[in-house]
């Protein structure tokens, strides 16, 4: 398992499927385009403050969250893929 340091989260990409009128679905990789949102499987303690406290972060296990498109950077732990975000490049909680 991946324990994120400091202000970063570790988040599976959610698939974007879409389905036509048709009924055909269209899964993600059709357009390549890298992901925007994900599910938050591991969360840091949070970032150390001038004042040797730490930041609190704003989301938790099991949220579904939006993060700016270039931030992650990716990685492959046993065939799984997940992406690393700091605390400050996740935009939204999906409620």
């Amino acid at each position: 398992m991946l324990k994120p340091l400091g202000d970063h989260v570790i988040v599976r990409g959610l698939s974007k499927e879409e389905v036509t009128k048709s009924g055909i679905i269209l899964p993600d990789t059709v357009d390549k385009e890298r992901q925007e949102r994900g599910e938050v499987i591991a969360v840091g303690p949070g970032k150390v403050l001038d004042n040797g406290s730490r930041s609190s972060m704003e989301v938790k296990i099991g949220d579904k969250v939006v993060f700016k498109k270039y931030a992650p950077d990716e990685i492959k732990v046993d065939d799984q893929e997940y992406l690393v975000i700091r605390m400050d490049d996740v935009v939204a909680i999906i409620e």
